[in-house]
């Protein structure tokens, strides 16, 4: 008991840790999402909602864009109030994120750093998906150039979010196994300056149509 206490402690200040550095150092918008509630049998979404299809995963309320904000201070002060939330990152204003099968992911992770190109943060979601992150416009840019390329959207299980959409940032725990998302490149002063999606695009769309079922 006492070990899961120190392990629930010690996340809660990962998650507000972060969830400051992303505001502060990365001026990203920040807002606060649900969180997991283990019970003695399960564990479950603190929604309440025993069907819900992402737990510790979604805003917790619908106008959660409002309450987005990049001041580290009021980040601290959400966290002080709701230290077990997940860390949510509005997509469509500093960034926009390419969401790909993992696998997929994986390799053209791979490739690009053979090849040279420079990379934005990457992260791994438990949901099996792993996230580049790309200056804002992807959205309206990707499905035009995948077409060029002769490829669908659809087809390779691509995924672009933009205005209006978030992702789910490290270290926050979701689903019912309670896996922590990861940074598999985290965000440095490296890769402050983050690419174009068309920069990504070929290598990405060719490491999904590979893992497409044969």
């Amino acid at each position: 008991m006492e070990d899961a206490i120190i392990g629930s402690r010690r996340l809660e200040e990962q998650l507000a840790q972060w969830a400051v550095l992303y505001a502060q150092e990365r001026h990203w918008e920040v807002v606060q999402g649900t969180w997991l509630v283990e019970a003695a049998r399960d564990t479950r979404c603190s929604c309440g909602d025993r069907n819900c299809r992402a737990p510790g995963a979604h805003p917790e309320r619908a106008d959660w864009a409002t309450w987005a904000t990049g001041s580290s201070t009021g980040v601290r002060r959400m966290w002080a109030e709701r230290p077990r939330a997940s860390i949510l990152l509005p997509t469509g204003h500093t960034f926009d994120v390419i969401d790909v099968p993992e696998l997929a992911g994986c390799l053209a992770l791979a490739r690009m750093e053979r090849m040279g190109i420079t990379l934005g943060p990457v992260a791994t979601a438990p949901n099996g998906r792993m996230l580049f992150f790309v200056l804002p416009g992807a959205t309206t840019k990707i499905p035009v150039l995948l077409r060029r390329l002769g490829w669908s959207p659809e087809g390779l299980g691509l995924v672009c979010r933009g205005e209006g959409d978030y992702v789910v940032a490290p270290p926050t725990r979701i689903g019912v196994t309670g896996r922590a998302a990861q940074w598999a490149r985290p965000p440095t002063t490296d890769n402050r300056w983050l690419p174009e999606a068309e920069e990504l695009l070929s290598p990405i769309a060719y490491a999904c149509s590979r893992d497409l079922p044969r």
